[in-house]
């Protein structure tokens, strides 16, 4: 249900989760939306920087000669078929690249906290809350957001600067977590700004276990209303 909700902005840092080039370069990976998300994420990055809230970002890059994975989809050369380490377009989007002093990470895993460092980096500041936007939703935004609510932390999922390959992978992926986001809540852009700047603003928060029984016929319906 939706409700006002403040938090603290010195105990928040804001995710961004895979914000790269190859997903509005690469005819095979393209997001729908994706200029969209990028745009809705640089509005949270200058909330946060303008005050003073934690940034960290990640990109995802796939290294098959550190890294060799069962059934990984490669090329006929043997690359890796996607996030390739020699691919130009893993690179963050200018846009919402990092600034000097932000926390940048690379990974080659789904979720943002298969190294040790983010987690001992987030906690060491004290964080509760994390802000997590990025694509795809289904994928890497899933696995990080489930992973941050093992390790105790709150989280703040912003629908619209997320994205994956439709907007029908988007909503129920996004239906799916917030079923599961407890502690946390599903907000928009303009009320994340909000919140990271220290203002009220409503969120959408899970008053019971699995509360929404999303159907083929309703699911754009109750996305629409998170």
């Amino acid at each position: 249900m939706r409700t006002g909700l403040t938090i603290e902005p010195g105990r928040t840092a804001v995710l961004f989760i895979d914000l790269q080039e190859e997903h509005r370069q690469d005819q095979r990976f393209l997001v729908e939306g994706f200029d969209r998300v990028v745009a809705n994420a640089a509005q949270l990055q200058a909330a946060a920087r303008r005050s003073g809230v934690a940034l960290f970002h990640w990109a995802y890059v796939v290294d098959l000669d550190r890294t060799r994975r069962p059934f990984h989809p490669v090329l006929a050369d043997g690359t890796s078929a996607f996030s390739d380490k020699g691919d130009p377009w893993t690179a963050i989007c200018a846009e919402v690249a990092p600034a000097a002093g932000e926390a940048s990470f690379v990974k080659a895993e789904a979720s943002a906290f298969g190294p040790d460092e983010p987690e001992r980096s987030l906690k060491s500041r004290g964080i509760e809350w994390l802000i997590v936007a990025g694509v795809w939703t289904e994928a890497c935004v899933d696995a990080t957001v489930k992973d941050a609510l093992r390790r105790g932390f709150r989280v703040l999922l912003v629908k619209d600067a997320c994205g994956s390959g439709t907007q029908a992978m988007h909503e129920t992926a996004l239906l799916n977590l917030a079923n599961r986001l407890y502690g946390g809540a599903v907000v928009v852009t303009s009320a994340a700004c909000r919140l990271i700047e220290g203002l009220a603003a409503e969120a959408w928060q899970p008053q019971s276990p699995v509360p929404l029984r999303f159907t083929y016929d309703n699911a754009t319906a109750l996305y629409r209303d998170l």
